[in-house]
């Protein structure tokens, strides 16, 4: 054998060689199936531990599932279809007063970035009264948010109209064509709601600041059965929100390339603005009772909830204390 076929031999070796750790490393990462409302301004938040790298870190390969409302995502959960999934705390209260083996391991988005969009015609939200409101499907946060100002304006939701439409964009786009009064739908659309000819009518902030966005949610079972790979995945989604809080570039890119919204489009950029004006986001994930205890408390309120339910028998922080250890917080 010639010189020249030994050199190319064991260069085809040590090429082999060199690949075996990156093929093993990948070959190590773990599934974690993780539900979220269906992307849109705020992806750049939500998506970043998948975009960024950060879940890979932690060992996981996380798949990113989408729905069209975060109750479908816990009908998921429910069903073994989903690892963990992130939205409204109302739907897993409903269904923990049930027995469904749902637990909060943590909330990062502490305050509600959304709002009642409505005609000019409609001066506040009393004005609501008799009115056709988009929302979506019950006991999703558009639903829950809707019901909440109302109540708040001593208005039963028998005194309105509702028509359930899946997203905020479908939502939003309701109210601009006429076919309906009013809908609910996050703040994303402020930057763009004059132009298309309706108005901020209620910000969530300043009507139900009790009302938390996001929290994350497991079922007793998986944290059971796969505890570290949980707080693993907590790990990753703090090391990311961090990042993204910390680069607003990076933020809007990642939201980009997720919608596949356009250079000119200022909504990412307004809901970045907007997380850190309120400091909305809270990546160390909280789990603040006194704030749930509102949630179950306005649930019963509007009938969404008719068996009780105790606020901390839903609550499981020893992957969120994980997670906080594993990165020595």
């Amino acid at each position: 054998m010639s010189s020249r076929t030994n050199c190319s031999l064991r260069s085809v070796v040590l090429l082999a060689m060199a690949m075996l750790p990156a093929a093993a490393g990948a070959a190590e990462l773990k599934p974690w199936r993780h539900g979220v409302v269906e992307a849109k301004s705020d992806a750049g938040f939500v998506f970043m531990a998948a975009k960024g790298g950060f879940a890979e870190k932690q060992g996981l390969d996380l798949q990113m599932i989408q729905f069209k409302g975060d109750a479908l995502a816990l009908r998921a959960l429910l069903a073994g279809e989903l690892d963990s999934y992130e939205g409204s705390p109302g739907a897993p209260l409903i269904a923990g007063s049930r027995g469904a083996d749902v637990k909060i391991t943590g909330c990062y988005w502490p305050g509600l970035t959304y709002a009642i969009y409505a005609k000019p015609s409609i001066a506040s939200a009393a004005d609501l009264k008799g009115k056709t409101m988009a929302i979506s499907g019950p006991g999703a946060l558009p639903d829950l948010f809707a019901r909440a100002v109302l109540e708040k304006n001593g208005i039963t939701g028998k005194e309105v109209q509702f028509s359930v439409l899946g997203s905020d964009a479908d939502r939003f786009k309701a109210v601009t064509a006429g076919i309906v009064d009013a809908s609910a739908a996050s703040t994303e659309y402020v930057a763009v709601a004059g132009q298309y000819g309706v108005k901020l009518l209620v910000h969530a902030h300043d009507v139900v600041p009790e009302y938390i966005r996001f929290c994350t949610y497991v079922s007793g079972k998986t944290l059971a059965q796969r505890g570290d790979d949980a707080a693993r995945f907590l790990a990753a989604e703090m090391t990311a929100w961090r990042h993204a809080l910390d680069n607003r570039d990076k933020m809007i890119a990642v939201t980009r390339e997720v919608t596949g919204a356009k250079p000119d489009d200022p909504r990412p950029g307004h809901v970045y603005d907007e997380v850190k004006r309120y400091e909305a986001i809270d990546p160390t994930m909280p789990i603040q009772v006194e704030k749930l205890t509102w949630m179950r408390d306005l649930l019963i309120k509007t009938g969404n909830l008719t068996k009780p339910v105790e606020v901390p028998s839903m609550i499981d922080e020893k992957p969120r204390a994980r997670a906080l250890e594993l990165l020595g917080k």
